[in-house]
């Protein structure tokens, strides 16, 4: 009964469509949850991030799970996750997309779930890292990884990456990266985890430095791609 009072005073709204969400809905709505443009990247491993990736980084797989489209449903959700602190955005969608990896052939013996680090600067400001909520999220569906928070670090505050050519976007990553403790890592499969991916630079980044560590095989898993 207090929770019905609650919910007539304070409704829960969904965070696309702002509709007032049922008692068995969770942050999105099932409507937006199904309407979200999927990518099917777990039928082939092939895909368009694999592919965008092709002859700069040797990768075990690339995958997406939605097509990232300017003023979408992806967007808004992703604004909403990054920059409005609804972090249980970031969550539910690390479900979805851990439901596709767990559903691809090619996406297997993954050890260690990594979020693209942030830095300090950035975090104090923000508030949290993003992509942390989305491995949390994903760990909920593939329970036999572990989550590395601080082994990987960002030790530079580049500058926004909204605006700038590929060529700019991958020269202010490069070198930003740094591995804490390598032995950590040594012979395991890295999951780099971001929330979007447009040309890549970022984690290309994080997967060069990932992989001067003795035997490692990195891949890069994202909510929504534009690629």
């Amino acid at each position: 009964m207090l929770n019905e009072l609650i919910s007539l005073f304070y409704p829960n709204n969904c965070a696309c469509c702002n509709q007032v969400l049922t008692r068995q809905e969770n942050t999105i709505c099932i409507s937006c949850l199904v309407d979200l443009p999927s990518t099917n990247y777990h039928e082939d491993s092939d895909n368009s991030v694999a592919r965008l990736f092709w002859g700069r980084v040797q990768l075990g797989f690339g995958i997406s799970s939605y097509q990232f489209d300017q003023k979408g449903k992806i967007q808004k959700l992703i604004h909403q996750l990054k920059y409005k602190n609804n972090t249980a955005v970031g969550e539910i969608l690390g479900v979805e997309l851990a439901k596709d990896i767990a559903r691809a052939d090619f996406a297997t013996g993954v050890d260690i779930l990594i979020p693209v680090p942030i830095h300090d600067k950035k975090r104090k400001l923000r508030g949290y890292n993003q992509s942390e909520y989305i491995v949390n999220g994903m760990q909920k569906v593939l329970k036999t990884t572990t989550i590395s928070f601080d082994n990987l670090v960002r030790v530079t505050n580049t500058d926004s990456q909204t605006k700038k050519s590929k060529f700019s976007r991958w020269e202010n990553v490069a070198s930003v990266f740094k591995v804490k403790k390598t032995e950590l890592f040594e012979n395991k499969h890295l999951l780099i985890v971001d929330d979007v991916i447009t040309t890549g630079a970022t984690i290309e980044g994080c997967v060069a430095v990932l992989q001067e560590i003795k035997g490692v095989t990195v891949s890069v898993a994202a909510i929504a791609s534009g690629a």
